[in-house]
Formats: C-alpha cells, sequence, structure tokens
C-alpha cells in the first residue's frame, strides 16, 4: 500500500536567459517509494534537484512537503523540511573522523548528537566505526556518511544522484541493502540513475525526463528496459534522422590502415578499450555522462596515467607520452570544459588561438614572430567565421561559440592527424552549434581524423562515419550505415544491445 505523500510537485517551470529548461513538471513522492529518475544528459534533472533543495528558485509552480505548501526557497528550508541530497561524489573531510563528518553544523551538545547517531544507525541496521578517518572509507562507506548526515537532520526525503557511479559491485550491494532499509523506515527515495538495470533492482517507481518534460511516470513493473529506452527519445527521431545519413564518408575499412588505434587500453574510469580512427573519418563515441569518455580523450591526451594496453598514432607507439609529445606526435584535443581547460579568458584572441604553436619555429626561436602569429589566427578568425572586433579582443569577451570557434583553431593551429573532440557545441547557441558543425565536416574533407566524444546523440547521428558506445568504462557496442540512429545508441549507451543485453 503507498504511503502517505512526502513531496508534490506542482508544474514547476525554470528558464534561464531565454532557455527553457524545466517546462511543466509534476510529480509525487510517497512514504517507502524509490523513484528512479532517469533522462538524458541536459533533460533537467539536476535542475529540478537544485530548485527542491532551494539552490534555485522556480519561475512557477509549486512545492509541498507533507502537505505544506514552500514558500521560502532556500536550501536551510529544504533541509528544515526533512528533504537531504546525497551528492554523486561524497563531500568529506578526509583527516576528520566519520561522526565530526556526520555531526559538523549541528549546535547541539556533543553527547546528544553522539546518542541520537547511534539511534539512528540502530534503527537502520548500520555498523559503521565513528572514529574512523574518512580517509580510511571506501567511496560506498562514505555515501553511508552522507545518507547519516541526512538521516540525523531528521530527513525523510532522500535525493540520490547516481549513487554508484563509482562502486564496486559488492559496494553497489551494501548500498542497495540500505536503500532498501531506508524504504523500510518510511523515507522517500528520489534516485537518479543511467543504469537502467538498477530501476529493476531498486525503485519502485520510474519517471523519464526528457526535454524538461516528465513524459512517463510508473510503476516500475508496468515497464521493460527497452520502453524506458524509446521513451528518452524524442517522438520525432526517425523523421529528424531520415535527413542526416547523405554525409557518410565511404571509406574502405577491409584496406584502409588506421590513423590511431587504442589496444585493450585501460585507465581510470575505463578499461579493455579497443578502436580505430582511419584516416578523414569521424568516428562518434557515444554515452552517457560518467560512462568514461572523457577519460579516455585525457590519458590519450597525457593528462591521466594509462594503466594498460597501448595507444598508436600512424604506427607510432604514442602510450603514456607527456601531453607536449603527444602533441608534437599530431594529437590534439578540444576539452569538454572550455572554461576550465581550453582558454586563457584574460589573454586575447591572438595569443589564444596560437598558444599550442610556441615551440614551433615558425613562431620564432627567441622572439614572438608577431606577422606569423597575426596570419595564423586570421586564417582561423576567416575560415571559422569567428565574431571579433580585433584579433587583440579579450577571448573571456567572446559568446560561448566564438570562445569554442578559438579553442578549436588552436587545435588546428598545430596540423594534427587526429583531433579528439569532447561536447565541441556544449553551452553553444543553434547559429554556432551550426558553425561547429561545418567546421568538423570541413576537417573531414582535409582528411583530418576526427575522435567525436558527445552525449548529444542527435549530434552524433550527424556527424558521425561510425559509431562506438561507451558503457561504465568498456566499449558495448559498433555502429555503421543505417545502424547509426538515436534508438540503438541510446539503447547502447543505457546498456542494452540490439544483440545481446549488457549489464548497466
Amino acid at each position: 500500500m503507498p504511503g502517505k505523500t512526502l513531496l508534490d510537485i506542482k508544474n514547476i517551470h525554470k528558464s534561464f536567459g531565454m532557455n527553457a529548461v524545466l517546462k511543466g513538471i509534476s510529480l509525487e513522492l510517497g512514504e517507502g517509494e524509490v523513484l528512479a529518475l532517469i533522462g538524458g544528459n541536459g533533460a533537467g534533472k539536476s535542475t529540478l534537484m537544485k530548485i527542491i533543495m532551494g539552490i534555485y528558485h522556480q519561475d512557477s509552480g509549486e512545492l509541498f512537503v507533507r502537505g505544506e505548501k514552500v514558500t521560502s526557497n532556500k536550501t536551510s528550508t529544504a533541509l528544515a523540511n526533512g528533504i537531504y541530497m546525497v551528492p554523486q561524489e561524497p563531500l568529506l573531510f578526509p583527516n576528520m573522523t566519520v561522526e565530526e563528518n556526520i555531526v559538523i553544523g549541528f549546535e547541539r551538545k556533543a553527547s546528544d548528537l553522539h546518542r541520537e547517531l547511534v539511534e539512528v544507525m540502530q534503527e537502520v541496521g548500520w555498523e559503521l566505526e565513528l572514529s574512523r578517518k574518512a580517509s580510511s572509507l571506501s567511496i560506498a562507506e562514505q555515501q553511508m556518511v552522507e545518507i547519516l548526515r541526512g538521516l540525523l537532520r531528521h530527513a525523510s526525503i532522500l535525493i540520490m544522484d547516481e549513487p554508484t557511479s563509482a562502486l564496486a559491485f559488492d559496494e553497489t550491494e551494501s548500498l542497495f541493502k540500505s536503500v532498501n532499509e531506508l524504504r523500510a523506515k518510511g523515507i522517500g527515495i528520489i534516485y537518479i540513475t543511467h543504469r537502467l538495470a538498477e530501476v529493476f533492482q531498486i525503485a519502485t517507481d520510474v519517471a523519464i525526463m526528457r526535454d524538461g518534460r516528465l513524459p512517463i511516470r510508473g510503476k516500475v513493473e508496468e515497464f521493460t528496459r527497452e520502453m524506458l529506452v524509446k521513451g528518452l527519445l524524442p517522438p520525432d527521431t526517425q523523421e529528424q534522422e531520415a535527413t542526416l545519413k547523405e554525409h557518410l564518408k565511404k571509406i574502405d575499412y577491409e584496406n584502409a590502415a588506421p590513423v590511431f588505434e587504442l589496444q585493450n587500453y585501460s585507465g581510470y574510469g575505463f578499461q579493455d578499450i579497443s578502436l580505430k580512427v582511419y584516416p578523414g573519418e569521424i568516428l562518434g563515441l557515444a554515452g552517457v555522462i560518467g560512462a568514461g569518455r572523457t577519460e579516455i580523450a585525457t590519458t590519450v591526451f597525457g593528462r591521466d596515467k594509462v594503466l594498460g594496453g597501448k595507444a598508436i598514432l600512424d604506427g607510432r607507439d604514442i602510450t603514456g607520452l607527456s601531453t607536449r609529445k603527444v602533441l608534437e606526435a599530431g594529437v590534439n584535443y578540444v576539452p569538454e570544459d572550455r572554461h576550465l581547460h581550453g582558454l586563457f579568458k584574460i589573454s586575447d584572441v591572438a595569443a589564444n588561438t596560437t598558444s599550442a604553436m610556441l615551440d614551433d619555429p615558425s613562431m620564432g626561436r627567441f622572439f614572438l614572430n608577431k606577422k606569423e602569429e597575426y596570419r595564423m589566427t586570421q586564417k582561423y578568425v576567416d575560415d571559422f567565421r569567428t565574431k571579433v572586433t580585433g584579433q587583440g579582443q579579450l577571448v573571456g569577451s567572446l559568446s560561448g561559440g566564438n570562445q569554442q570557434k578559438v579553442v578549436i583553431g588552436r587545435s588546428l593551429s598545430t596540423s594534427p592527424k587526429l583531433v579528439i573532440l569532447d561536447e565541441p557545441t556544449r553551452g553553444i547557441d543553434a547559429a554556432a552549434r551550426g558553425d561547429v558543425y561545418t567546421i568538423i565536416h570541413e576537417l573531414r574533407n582535409q582528411g583530418v581524423s576526427v575522435l567525436l566524444i558527445s552525449s548529444d546523440m542527435e549530434e552524433i547521428v550527424e556527424l558521425s562515419d561510425r559509431v562506438m558506445t561507451v558503457c561504465q568504462g568498456r566499449i558495448n557496442g559498433e555502429f555503421t550505415g543505417e545502424d547509426i540512429n538515436q534508438d540503438n545508441l541510446m539503447a547502447a549507451s543505457f546498456g542494452i544491445t540490439k544483440s545481446a543485453e549488457v549489464e548497466a
């Protein structure tokens, strides 16, 4: 029997500027329910959770907690109302004890807090040494600490964001046991996940979020995995894709030699990756956030340690080389977060465009060759139609799309054999997106090989000559020709393939 309604969300809307992120979201969470919330990247899940937690304020709509309308959107109000969010990555102080991490922020007597904490742990049946340093805890134990923080605040509504993304199998089983124990106590849980197998293991209800809406909601037993994957796709997917196949490049895969190859390549967040990229090919690498795609790219680019396997560029072993050596060999990388890793925002367009060429003799041995810097910068400004007032304009003052053009221009200034593009259109408007697509097509036409990483399935379908999907750090699918469609790619990204089901 369903319990009392703990959380009632009615017709929530939220926009950022002209971008409507939430478009009338309504859902309920009852006592003892585990609501699995699934959706592609950018569906609006994080925004909704931040509204529930009082971090954002909705533009319209209402929230009710145990029948009482929430009139103050503050994090302190959410906590006072018994709502607590367990972050994807636990935020603990490593040199403090378990107990110190749990009770931090309370103003009550330490003895009272200790007694209540022990009682809470006994109620849910958990055994955790309170005097242990947080640095000695496993990820699963760290998440238990985060949950205990919420329970000590008398939380009756828990939000768990991708809680198993960094867990081993036995730790996942331990977490599931904890979730079931919390359910038995009448606690309602919103469980955000990309792993469809978990929906059927742990959830009582499921809701699909797509493009700021909740088109599907029901009891878990009413759905199959295939139905959930179908629900994640836009309704007009097939019609859209019918016009996207003319670009496919005819590559003689039987006889062509790859420009780049990974052989049983392993690193932090991925393992046993084998793939080939051919001359003038756009190889799409699809998957959801956290699947391990970016980690593959940063490891190839020399930022992270290789744990096994080989990376081969034009027959040369580049495994484990420094970023500088990888650049010299002929690989360049356009990172996902251009603000953090891709730009010098207080430098001008010219300096950003040519910064990867400073070791090139053409740029001068002792003094910068300003004439060559101007020529190279102007080439990419003109070719990419970058909107700037001049080469001296600070990059930080450009729009997101024009910043991305500068980053791509810098990656091409080194004349690479392979360019790795990680979420190349993230955070840019539709017009700039079209320009970036044109640039990517032109790269292929010039014979440059492209490894395209994107969680936007429509983007992957539109641009890629061939696609491989990554799920939980492993390649689990390869698609060519007419098989490159959003239905197949979404299914594989969530752990379902046409030939067999892969446990997500």
